[in-house]
């Protein structure tokens, strides 16, 4: 059949109000489990299942909609852009795997006098069609709805339906999108019973006039035969008539709406049109809103819009592109819940009735067409200069199937309001073809916006049109290559990433730079992460009861491109990363933008397109000092949060105990109002303010009683902290109070090692590392294995590029050698002073330090490590030391920021604060094991066992800090969470610093602003083992 919108007719207007299609007499669902037999080739298949009489009882079952390669056939694969066969367009394998679908279905005698239409929303790749034995058709495009007239081929009582689904096809060329490869009858299959004559096809169009107070809403229609009497009604949200009956004229309907109540996503105001004719009732929803581009900068309804978005595929860890209602509304709500306005259907059309549910919650999306050949970037070419991408673009024996494909998405969704722009495709060149397919699009709609990414990829030498494009669309455009656009001079169109911040791993680490640019330049109308989730497979739970997900290369499969398509804001089974809440609170509603808080004043920003902050949120505030909260508050006065859209303001807060220490203030963006998917008292996100700050943090306060008298009030240590809070880069050699003490502390010395001893403490330092291999106090076990001195971390995702420098380098096998050791008295302390080189095997020195340590006789240690980087090496992904603690030292307690993993450049979902937590909970379970768990700009850390024994370590800067069960080797050896072993002990790093994470998995370099590249640096704490006094 001819394309058409999607809709379901009713058999009258009342069904057709509730929108619900399964209350529908004329739909007639045929989902469930169908008899099913697979083929290794197609010439391996039989013609029985498919003619007349066939038994198919013996045959297995599978549920449809699902994949084949989810229930024991074929195997799964995973690949990003290499196709998974040889490239010979339009030619595929002729040992072509394929399923036979059978399944029997009743025709009612009541509707002998009405037609029947056959749907399938999608099947991949290609498919043939039989009824009762008679062959009806094929169609191909697998995101794509397929519709046949079957009424001259069924007939009262059982019938049965036969289908042949074809792994590959020619059409599989262009559907080389970045997924498992999984193949069958995905998505619903259901008969609509349509009377004789009937309303084929309509495309609403909405006009808004008057400065949007009158909205003219027109109808074209497009009927089976000939025109026949249509009424229609239009109802708003709450069922009441807004226009009643009128009659179409001809083709064409045409009323207006005064006041309308117009759609954002914000507001996703809807009405309901219902078209009726004697036999029948369509019913849509209808939203009224107007996308234009002015002065290149995109409006919705007349507001400057900003797309605050994720990529989203189809995909379940149970049932891949098989997604339930259920699993999309689960998406959505999630994406509610994170502040995200914008989906990109990437790279493929969804289902019909997921645009529904965006209308109906208020999505904008770009809907993309099922069309994707990235592939011929990896052919085979003995000079790569780009000419391969087009390769399917600009040749002419393709230019009906990519103008297919677009229209076949653009015809099946114009009538729904959350489309506010088209995409023809991704990844897939330039050319004549998609030159074609513009024209004929702007033609059809010219109210939408246009966006193609690959329209930067043409034919060598080619003079392209890109008139009917609207948008400038870059996938992981750099902060500068962004500023370069709109600081030239000559940009001519809005500028939008339909892919940015990848999301694979621990990451991404640069949502903030980018959100900055959305909101600095008009013209920058967002962005889209990618991606929304994690493609796996659940493969069950192992011995241990982990649950284990299984990415590409995990089936044998070949080609395939390992976890490239663990990539996303939540896990697989929708659990947030810490990601995603990075991203909520970057893309808050509301932001701080200038703060006098000892005035008590701060001046903040509407950051929504359409609601007045007072409509929308309250805000709560917290003030802390030296991480305890001294007070709160609440702004919830309408006139005080009387904030337009995109509007500034300053207000004034009560605050109080804000003259000394540590002190912060935490604004809490709560929700006004219960609204779909979040309830009143939802928090939004916060800003967090720093009132004062003292260059120590009051360690007095927040070390326990022992700390505090062993290390402030004890001279000896005292006058360390006063050295080295002084940056004097060493020990002073004592005072005159000291050298009256009696000293508990001495020493023993071997060629390797040295013993430092006090009453109620033994340490052993290594002379050859320049390190300490062993601490026990108070006859426990502090360092139960030797410490080193580390710059390597577990390589993230975003790490992958650098690794490879890094590991050329050495920095993963490190070796440190001290070539001297000098051991004095300072009165009741001991340093040690060690000149240490770091290096690798085969490599030059990567470091050199200058380490001096101070031993007191209370067995606190505090060290100097003063360190200069040879510059002829790349950045440094960390530098600290790394302490292997017993295994049952589980408990945290720290002031830094928190309570999630946190970086330079990922820390805006965490805030400064104390925290305290098991170990096991600051581990990130992310599904490829890399470094996670970090804690940036900390001042203070405590480590302790259930029965009080353990650790405590502070600094004058603050430092990074890592506490894990885990080894940074483990997590590099492993490919799975599942498969990770601890270690026995609890890991502990203390680090100077940690490069950031960015989100060099698919984007630019990590800035340079993040790369720890110091030439020379100093790193200094003080740090004491602690067993609980009885």
């Amino acid at each position: 059949m001819k394309n058409r919108a999607y809709f379901i007719p009713y058999p009258a207007v009342d069904k057709a109000l509730s929108g619900d299609r399964e209350c529908s007499g004329y739909f007639q669902l045929l989902n469930g489990y169908w008899n099913f037999e697979y083929f290794n080739s197609i010439y391996d298949v039989t013609g029985k299942f498919c003619e007349p009489g066939y038994d198919a009882s013996g045959l297995k079952k599978i549920p449809v909609p699902g994949a084949w390669q989810n229930y024991g056939y074929d195997k799964h694969q995973y690949t990003n852009m290499k196709y998974p066969f040889p490239y010979d367009p339009p030619y595929v394998p002729a040992d072509n795997p394929c399923g036979a679908y059978v399944r029997q279905f009743e025709i009612n005698g009541s509707s002998n006098n009405m037609r029947k239409y056959l749907n399938f929303e999608g099947v991949d790749s290609c498919f043939y069609l039989w009824i009762n034995g008679q062959f009806i058709g094929y169609s191909q495009v697998s995101h794509a709805t397929s519709e046949f007239d079957i009424t001259d081929f069924v007939h009262e009582g059982m019938n049965t339906i036969a289908v042949l689904v074809l792994k590959w096809c020619d059409g599989s060329y262009f559907e080389d999108q970045d997924k498992f490869r999984m193949s069958g009858i995905f998505r619903d299959v259901y008969i609509l019973y349509r009377p004789e004559e009937h309303i084929r096809d309509f495309f609403i169009k909405t006009i808004l006039k008057k400065d949007y107070k009158q909205a003219e809403i027109l109808v074209e229609l497009e009927f089976l035969k000939n025109p026949i009497a249509v009424e229609y009604s239009l109802f708003d949200a709450d069922g009441r008539k807004v226009i009643e009956k009128g009659r179409a004229k001809e083709k064409l309907i045409s009323f207006t709406i005064n006041n309308p109540r117009l759609w954002n996503a914000e507001n996703p105001n809807l009405y309901t049109l219902v078209l009726s004719t004697d036999n029948e009732a369509i019913s849509t929803r209808l939203g009224v809103r107007e996308i234009k581009i002015r002065d290149r900068v995109v409006y919705l309804n007349g507001a400057r819009v900003k797309f605050k978005g994720v990529n989203r595929h189809d995909s379940s860890p149970v049932t891949g592109p098989a997604v339930t209602y259920e699993d999309m509304l689960l998406d959505l709500m999630i994406m509610k819940q994170h502040n995200i306005n914008a989906i990109r259907t990437s790279h493929y059309p969804n289902s019909p009735v997921f645009l529904e549910f965006c209308d109906k919650y208020g999505f904008y999306v770009i809907d993309e067409a099922d069309i994707e050949t990235h592939g011929t970037t990896t052919i085979y070419v003995e000079t790569k200069d780009g000419s391969e991408y087009p390769l399917l673009a600009h040749n002419p024996l393709y230019e009906d199937t990519i103008l297919d494909r677009v229209q076949r998405c653009v015809v099946r969704d114009k009538n729904r309001p959350c489309v506010l722009i088209w995409s023809l495709g991704n990844e897939s060149g330039y050319g004549r073809n998609f030159e074609n397919a513009l024209k004929w699009l702007k033609n059809y709609d010219a109210d939408r916006l246009t966006h193609y990414e690959s329209a930067l990829y043409p034919p060598n030498g080619y003079a392209c049109d890109y008139s009917n494009l609207d948008l400038y669309s870059r996938m992981y455009a750099s902060c500068e290559d962004i500023v370069n656009y709109f600081e030239g001079g000559n940009w001519d169109k809005p500028f939008i990433q339909c892919e940015f911040v990848h999301a694979m791993g621990n990451g991404p680490g640069d949502i903030e730079e980018y959100y900055e640019l959305i909101e600095k330049y008009d013209g920058f109308c967002g962005g889209f992460v990618w991606e929304w989730c994690d493609h796996a497979i659940f493969m069950g739970k192992n011995e241990r009861g982990r649950e284990k997900f299984y990415y590409g290369g995990d089936f044998g499969e070949f080609p395939n491109d390992g976890n490239f398509c663990i990539d996303g804001l939540v896990y697989p089974d929708r659990r947030p990363y810490t990601g995603l809440l990075e991203y909520k609170n970057v893309i808050r509603p509301v932001r701080i933008i200038k703060a006098n808080l000892k005035e008590g004043k701060v001046t903040i920003k509407n950051m929504l397109d359409f609601y007045n902050l007072k409509d929308y949120l309250y805000i709560n505030y917290h003030v802390t000092k030296n991480g305890q909260l001294v007070y709160e508050g609440t702004v919830e006065d309408s006139d005080v949060l009387n904030v337009k859209p995109h509007g500034e303001k300053v207000i004034y807060l009560t605050l109080e105990q804000i003259n000394e220490g540590n002190c912060y203030v935490k604004f809490n963006y709560i929700q006004k109002n219960d609204m779909e998917f979040t309830k009143k008292g939802h928090v939004l996100g916060f800003d967090q303010i720093e009132v004062s700050i003292e260059k120590k943090y009051d360690t007095e306060s927040k070390i326990d009683s022992i700390i505090k008298r062993d290390m402030l009030n004890r001279i000896g240590i005292e006058a360390e902290l006063a050295d080295f809070s002084n940056n004097t880069g060493g020990f002073d050699s004592g005072t005159q109070e000291e050298e009256k003490r009696i000293s508990t502390i001495n020493t023993r010395e071997s060629d390797r090692s040295l013993i430092v001893a006090g009453q109620n403490f033994k340490y052993t330092y290594n002379k050859n590392t320049g390190a300490f291999d062993q601490m026990v106090y108070n006859n426990e076990v502090i360092l139960a294995k030797p410490m080193n001195y580390n710059i390597w971390r577990a390589p993230t995702d975003n790490d992958k590029v650098m690794c490879r420098k890094w590991k050329e380098c050495g920095y993963d096998r490190t070796i440190s050698r001290a070539y001297s050791t000098n051991v004095t008295q300072l009165g009741s302390s001991i340093r040690i002073v060690s000149e240490i080189s770091v290096s690798a095997v085969h490599i030059q020195r990567i470091l050199n330090i200058s380490a001096q340590w101070l031993v007191g006789d209370t067995g606190t240690v505090a060290f100097n490590i003063q360190v200069e980087k040879n510059m002829e090496m790349p950045f440094l992904p960390r530098f600290g030391l790394r302490l292997f603690l017993p295994g049952e030292i589980n408990n945290v307690e720290y002031f830094g920021y928190g309570p999630y993993e946190s970086y330079a450049d990922k820390h805006r979902a965490s805030y400064l604060g104390e925290f305290r937590a098991k170990v096991k909970e600051l581990h990130e379970d992310y599904i490829r094991p890399q470094e996670n768990g970090s804690h940036w700009s900390c001042h203070y850390i405590k480590l302790l066992s259930e029965e009080g024994v353990g650790l405590a370590a502070t600094n004058n800067e603050t430092f990074c800090f890592n506490a894990s069960h885990y080894t940074q080797e483990e997590l590099e050896a492993k490919k799975h969470n599942f498969e990770l072993e601890e270690s026995g002990y609890t890991v502990l790093c203390l680090d100077y610093t940690q490069s950031g994470i960015g989100s060099n998995s698919c984007g630019p370099e990590l800035s340079k602003k993040y790369r720890f590249d110091a030439q020379r640096f100093e790193f200094n704490m003080t740090f004491k083992p602690i067993v609980k006094q009885i």
